[in-house]
């Protein structure tokens, strides 16, 4: 079986044309990440780091250029199509956790595995001992709003894992936490990459944070640059 890199962009282009004024925000954007791959995008605030993210999502379109995620030509797909493959094999985690806040922890945890299928019983299983191993086994039916900052956060982060996705896009994922707590979640995260052979790409403002990673690529004018 060939064994395709995770995700692949070639010559990605995103702009924005208002009348005969065009705003370019990503130019040629050429990146290959493969399973495990560790990968900071640091760049000054509105330089596209966001953008970029969404794009190899799959969650905005490029103008020009292609992305494959698991050798798939995501452009190609049709929306169900490329909902399955975001839920079976990209985890999302943002500076805002956005976790439903009618629901439990656990709750939130297991909805994407209900979304894919799983069915309810084991769904919750597996929700429990993920969010176990993340260290908020003692909070499985505690709502968001009745969770610390940190711990929402750890929640979100095992919701994005719990597909076992093959890589997690996480946007300044430590961005709305103290020193301390960002460092907890980040070596939560460098953890479940190391367990789960997931790949990451993180886009962080956060120097000390990129510096773990195993490579950092600096986004300026609207291109990766190492």
């Amino acid at each position: 079986m060939t064994s395709h890199p995770i995700i692949e962009c070639q010559h990605l282009a995103k702009y924005y044309a208002d009348g005969d004024l065009e705003t370019h925000v990503l130019s040629d954007i050429n990146l290959t990440v493969n399973k495990g791959d560790r990968l900071a995008i640091v760049g000054s605030s509105g330089s596209g780091k966001s953008t970029l993210l969404h794009l190899l999502g799959g969650l905005d379109n490029p103008t020009t250029g292609h992305i494959k995620v698991q050798g798939q030509d995501i452009n190609q797909l049709s929306v169900n199509a490329l909902s399955r493959l975001r839920n079976q094999s990209l985890g999302f985690v943002y500076q805002f956790h956005h976790l439903l806040p009618e629901f439990s922890a656990v709750e939130n945890v297991a909805m994407p595995l209900l979304i894919g299928g799983t069915t309810p019983k084991q769904a919750r299983l597996e929700a429990e001992e993920l969010l176990t191993k993340v260290g908020l086994g003692h909070r499985l039916i505690h709502k968001p709003s009745e969770l610390s900052g940190g711990e929402r956060q750890r929640a979100a982060l095992a919701r994005a894992l719990i597909t076992k996705p093959a890589c997690l896009l996480a946007d300044e994922p430590t961005g709305n936490l103290d020193h301390r707590t960002a460092q907890s979640i980040f070596d939560l995260i460098l953890e479940l990459n190391e367990s789960l052979g997931t790949a990451l790409i993180i886009v962080t403002h956060d120097v000390e944070l990129a510096a773990q990673m195993d490579r950092t690529l600096t986004l300026i004018d609207g291109q990766l640059s190492s």
